[in-house]
Formats: C-alpha cells, sequence, structure tokens
C-alpha cells in the first residue's frame, strides 16, 4: 500500500535518576556520597532508505519513543545510556513539526536527523558535596526527553515526471517502457497513487520514471489529488507532459496543455523552467494526426514534441532518448536543506525565565522551560532536594515576582502540573 503523509508522536528517552548513597567501608571513616549519575535516555532518529518506497509503516504506528537511560548506583557507578530508536524513511521524506516548520528534507540513504534528544542523566549526590554539606542526602531526577509530534511527506524521488490530465495515457506509457505494473483499464479513470520504474536504454544508461496521479483544474488550489500530486512532480529533473492527441479526448490538446502548466506555475513559479517535452499520445486514434498538426503549429518552436503510441509502443524510443539526453544537462533538484546529520537546535533568548498568571480557581500558574524542567529533575519526596529547589527559584526571582504579582502566604503555586502551597 503507498502512503505519502503521516502524522507521528516522537519522544526522547528520559535520563535515569541519580542515586542517593554513601560509601561504607570499614576501614574508610566518614566516607561521604557515593550515589552515582544516571544514563542520558536515547534520541528519536530518522535515518533514510533508499530500500523504502512508502510512510505505509506510520498508518499502523504512531506514538515512537526512545530508551530511557538506566539509573546511578551505589560505590559511583553511573547508569548505562539509553538506546537511541532508529526510524527508517525513505529517501524524499520531509519532516515538519506541528506548525508547519522543516526540520529535515531527507534525500539520501543514510542521512540522519536526532528529532527528539535524549534528557540528561540526572546527577547522583556524590555531585552535589562542598565545604558546607560533605554530606548531601539528595540526587537529581532524569532530565525528560524532548517530544514533538511530527508531520512526515514523501516526494518521490525520479529523474523523470509523467503529467497530465486523467486518461492521457501515462500509466500505459509506464507499463510499456519499464516492469512497473500500474492499473490500465478500458475505461475512464484516473491513477491515484504514483507509480515508479526504472528504464533501461542500454548497460550504461538507466534513469527512473515516475507515473503520477492525474491533475485536475485547481489542483493548485488543493481540489482533487491537489498538492498530493504536485508535490511529487517536485523532485522531477525532467517533466514529460502525455497529452490525448484522439478525437475522444475531453479537452482540446492545447487546452489541456495550457491547463496543466498553469496549474504548476500556480503551485510553483519556477515548474515551468524545468526541461519539458512533450508525449503526443495516442497516435493510432481517430482524429490524432489532425489534432498534432494544430497543435504542432501552437508549441513546436518552444517545446520537443514526440509522436507517439503507449498501447503499441510505436515513437517511445525516440522519446526515451531525449530524455536521457535532457538529463544529462539538467541541473540535480536541491533539498530545502543540507545532507548529512541534522539536529534540531532550540535558541534560548535571554530575558524572563518564567511566565506567571493566575487562573479562575485562584491558583498561580508558573510556566517556563527552566522552571518546568527543575521541578521535573527535583525529587519532591526528599525535603532536602525540594529546599535545593526553592534556593534556586529564590535566585532566579521566581519567589520576588510572584510577590509583585500579588501572591499571599497560603495561596496555591502550581508549575509542570505539580501544586506548592507558597509561605513566606
Amino acid at each position: 500500500m503507498f502512503c505519502d503523509y503521516a502524522k507521528i508522536y516522537v519522544k526522547g528517552g528520559d535520563g535515569g535518576n541519580g542515586a542517593v548513597a554513601f560509601r561504607r567501608e570499614k576501614y574508610v571513616p566518614l566516607g561521604g556520597p557515593a550515589g552515582g549519575d544516571g544514563g542520558r535516555g536515547g534520541s528519536v532518529v530518522f535515518v533514510g532508505d533508499k530500500s523504502l518506497t512508502t510512510l505505509a509503516d506510520f498508518k499502523y504506528r504512531r506514538h515512537y519513543k526512545a530508551e530511557r537511560g538506566a539509573n546511578g548506583m551505589a560505590k559511583g557507578m553511573h547508569g548505562a545510556y539509553g538506546e537511541d530508536m532508529l526510524i527508517s524513511v525513505p529517501a524524499g521524506t520531509v519532516i515538519r513539526d506541528a506548525d508547519g516548520k522543516l526540520l529535515a528534507d531527507i534525500t539520501a540513504d543514510g542521512q540522519r536527523l536526532v528529532a527528539a534528544k535524549g534528557g540528561r542523566g540526572g546527577r547522583g549526590n556524590i555531585r552535589f558535596a562542598s565545604g558546607r554539606d560533605k554530606a548531601p542526602a539528595y540526587a537529581e531526577n532524569g532530565e525528560p526527553g524532548e517530544e514533538l509530534w511530527l508531520i512526515l511527506e514523501l516526494k518521490l524521488i525520479a529523474d523523470v515526471g509523467l503529467i497530465g490530465l486523467p486518461n492521457a495515457g501515462k500509466s500505459t506509457l509506464l507499463s510499456r517502457v519499464t516492469a512497473a505494473t500500474p492499473k490500465i483499464a478500458a475505461y475512464p479513470f484516473t491513477t491515484l497513487e504514483p507509480n515508479l520504474g526504472m528504464v533501461r536504454l542500454d548497460d550504461e544508461s538507466s534513469f527512473v520514471i515516475a507515473d503520477l496521479p492525474g491533475l485536475i483544474e485547481g489542483a493548485a488550489s488543493g481540489i482533487g489529488l491537489g498538492h498530493r500530486f504536485l508535490r511529487h512532480a517536485e523532485r522531477n529533473r525532467v517533466l514529460v507532459h502525455v497529452l490525448d492527441m484522439s478525437e475522444f479526448a475531453a479537452r482540446a490538446a492545447a487546452e489541456s496543455f495550457e491547463l496543466i502548466n498553469e496549474e504548476l506555475s500556480l503551485y510553483r513559479e519556477n515548474f515551468l523552467q524545468r526541461p519539458m517535452l512533450v508525449a503526443a499520445n495516442k497516435m493510432d486514434m481517430p482524429g490524432a494526426e489532425d489534432n498534432l498538426a494544430e497543435f504542432s503549429r501552437r508549441y513546436a518552436d518552444k517545446y520537443r514534441i514526440f509522436p507517439v503510441s503507449a498501447l503499441s509502443g510505436d515513437g517511445l524510443p525516440q522519446l526515451l532518448w531525449a530524455l536521457k539526453e535532457q538529463l544529462e544537462a539538467a541541473p540535480m533538484i536541491e533539498p530545502a536543506l543540507d545532507g548529512g546529520e541534522q539536529t534540531r537546535h532550540t535558541l534560548v533568548r535571554a530575558g524572563q525565565p518564567f511566565d506567571i498568571e493566575r487562573d479562575e480557581d485562584g491558583v498561580w500558574q508558573v510556566s517556563g522551560a527552566r522552571v518546568e524542567k527543575l521541578v521535573a529533575m527535583t525529587d519532591l519526596d526528599n525535603e532536602d532536594a525540594v529546599l535545593r529547589m526553592q534556593r534556586i527559584f529564590v535566585k532566579m526571582g521566581l519567589e520576588e515576582a510572584l510577590i509583585e504579582a500579588g501572591v499571599e502566604p497560603g495561596d496555591t503555586v502550581s508549575i509542570c502540573g505539580r501544586e506548592f502551597e507558597y509561605s513566606e
């Protein structure tokens, strides 16, 4: 089953918790703390795989979570790192966040994107020993891993794309020049999903050709298959416009040609700058010669026109060798982002590290990445750990900001879903 769109949820593994432990060797007086750090959580990593051609796997599984790090242990032993979760996607997959921001364009085999980083491991109590506190009885919890919803879109990577109105004969042409077996019938219908095939001219000459779903008027505005079709055409270096030249065609060849070109230019201004050949198809049908002569009078000076019959195979060798020549001169389509391994980066700007507002129930809601992470990494059942968290809140100015906002002793303050009672 072909699938070119998916929305999935990914989460990096949480970091392991730091350990609270002390040295207890018989002949080591005042042994001190010995709790190790937790291990870093695994990350969710997308990897390009040229053997894949569909996103169908993501229709059956939508949630992906990497392994969390192991907890720290006694004797200063650190927890193991969590395993990264590697997710294979077809070459040609575009990955965006839920807001539509482009994160990566996976175009090469083995290209990687670190989409959700694992959280760092919490520090054990050995890390908090100081001259004032030689035996700290608290440690950090592991940092939560990044989590987000992602949108995956597949744009087929093919050298040549067959475009045209429904029933122009694109699928028949593909089946004649490659080993692909698209659906072909004696009644009018349109292809609903792209088909790929390999054209082999000789031992040294080959290229990939795609039969793309039929276009209709208004596709650039999302009508019909709309953008589902057009995004597949973005990767093609050369376009072949397949036209029905028979007298039974629903539209005149020139009208069909102009309609498709207009939809392409509305979707991307530079689409029509790509090399385009015209396959004047169904030349074995009545009226084809007259329609071809009329079309050639209008467009022969701008486009190379090849009379063909996809049904009988007449004229196809000349078309294929012309495509080979065009591909040798056509530039490669540049991906949206460079290849190699990519990592999402979050820019943290200086300024207020938190926001405070009071809800309808009178609860003070405090939000902000820094304070939320601090609460998540604090063992709230450990009194010493809570005192440390409160000292950090004072240093970052949270308590002062709450007082300025009007908080009173006994009010409830909520941070990251955890509620605290404010006291001076």
